[in-house]
Formats: C-alpha cells, structure tokens, sequence
C-alpha cells in the first residue's frame, strides 16, 4: 500500500505547489479583467462581476504600451547577447587553463554578484553622466549586461569544466583548430549552462527597474517595467490597466523558455557522439 501512495501523496505536493505559485497570477488575470468602478468598492469582490476583456485591447491605447515593449526587447536582447558574448570566452579560458591568478579572477568574478544596481545607483549614473550614454539605449544594455555577465561567466565555466578535454582533442586529431572544437564539440555539450545563462540574463534585463528609473528621462526611452506603475499614481488608480500591463509584460518572458526549454534535454547529449 506504501508504494501505491507514494506517486499519489508526491502528485497531490506537486498540484498543492502549483496552485500556490499560481494564485497570484491569478488574481492578477482577475483583477485585469474587472471593471474600474468594482476595483473601487471595498472590499473588492475575488470574481468580477462583469468580464472585460477589453480591458488589455484599451491597455495599449491607454499608455504607449507597445513602444515600452519594444524598449525592453531591444535592451534586454541586446544585453543578453554582449553578456554572453563577452563570458563564453571567458568561462572556456578559465576551465581549460590554470593561469597565475584564476583563483583570484573567479572569486572577484564571484563578489561582483554580490552588489545590487541599487547600491551603486549613484555611481552608474555618474558615470553614465561621464559618458554621455544617459537617457541612451547603450546605458541600460551595458549595466544590464555587466550585472548578469558575472553569473554567466560562473554556469558556463562550471559546463566547460565537466566536458572531458579529450573530446577537443579528438577534434583536433580531425583538423578542427581550437575554435572549430569549441564551436562544434564543447558549445553544444553546454548548451544547458548556455540555455541557462541566457535565461537568466534576459529575465534580470527585462525586470531591472531601478537604473531605468534613473537614467532614462524621456517616456519614449524607458522600458515597460518603468511604465507600468504609471497607471496608479496620486492623480489616478487605474488598477485593472496595471495588472493588465504586468501580464502583458510576463507574456515574452513565458514564450522565451518555452521556446528554449527543450534544449536545457536536448544539449545534454549533442556532440557527444561523432
């Protein structure tokens, strides 16, 4: 009986589980789907009494929802590329070699994650003043991209150095030079660390609020995570338009792992087999 209720008691914690990572977007899709004056009464009832779903078509006509969107993309895209651009070679460099100072090198690497953008606020903005990148594109994809570079440059590292290195060298043996075997053996053998790394480099971009907040001045320019609260203000509560935005703004994020999921399985093994 014990084996019987094992797979039924585990399936039961894991619906439990979902159900409360669920609820609050949940009652996000709920609360955008009421109508204002019902988001007034108090308290506020759990269902609406009346479903407008046109509160997310009115959304777009109600801020510049879509040139927000389109500031996140290009930024957090952006930032995800020169990230990952700059800790490929990085990573590959410290897991096949051991240089005077890699120690030294991962763990400043490591206390770089530490600080929050919130911290050195003031001095990103200096310096951001410093070289006129202030109210730019190129201000939030270098600090998004230097504050996720750290975590990307430890996944990638940890993937290369649990490749065996005689599959490079294999490769050698065929005629491929140090980055044919890199391109065509180790990058897809980590292609979960790099999957991972691009993940959590896109959603830290897409979320970061705070140095958009500061160094981007005109509305046109800021991303949607600083447009959003413009809904509920002190002149104005608009909370069926905020909720409504905020779940525009998880929808890219939620089509961006779905679309790479498959390869956290399937990088596993590629590459493994000539």
């Amino acid at each position: 009986r014990r084996p019987r209720m094992r797979p039924v008691i585990i399936t039961g914690l894991g619906w439990l589980v979902a159900v409360v990572v669920l609820a609050p977007y949940a009652q996000m899709l709920l609360t955008a789907l009421k109508p204002r004056r019902e988001l007034m009464e108090s308290p506020p009832g759990y269902l609406p009494s009346s479903w407008h779903w046109s509160n997310f078509a009115e959304v777009w006509r109600a801020a510049p929802i879509g040139t927000h969107l389109r500031v996140s993309l290009v930024v957090s895209v952006a930032a995800t590329a020169l990230a990952l651009a700059a800790a490929l070679p990085a990573a590959y460099y410290t897991a096949r070699y051991r240089f005077r100072g890699r120690g030294a090198f991962l763990l400043l690497v490591l206390v770089t994650q530490m600080f929050a953008p919130t911290a050195l606020l003031i001095g990103i903005y200096r310096e951001m003043v410093v070289l006129d990148l202030t109210d730019t594109y190129a201000a939030l994809i270098l600090v998004n991209a230097a504050f996720n570079l750290p975590f990307s440059i430890w996944i990638l590292n940890a993937y290369f150095s649990g490749i065996p290195r005689e599959l490079e060298e294999a490769a050698w043996l065929d005629g491929c030079g140090r980055a044919a075997a890199m391109a065509r053996v180790t990058l897809p053998l980590s292609l979960p660390g790099v999957v991972t790394a691009v993940i959590y480099t896109f959603i830290g971009a897409w979320n970061e609020y705070v140095v958009a907040l500061t160094v981007q001045a005109t509305p046109e320019r800021q991303p949607l995570t600083v447009a959003i609260p413009s809904f509920v203000t002190q002149y104005q509560e608009q909370w069926q338009y905020l909720f409504a935005a905020s779940l525009i703004a998880i929808a890219p994020v939620v089509f961006l792992f779905v679309a790479i999921e498959r390869y956290l399985v399937s990088g596993l093994t590629v590459g493994g087999v000539k």
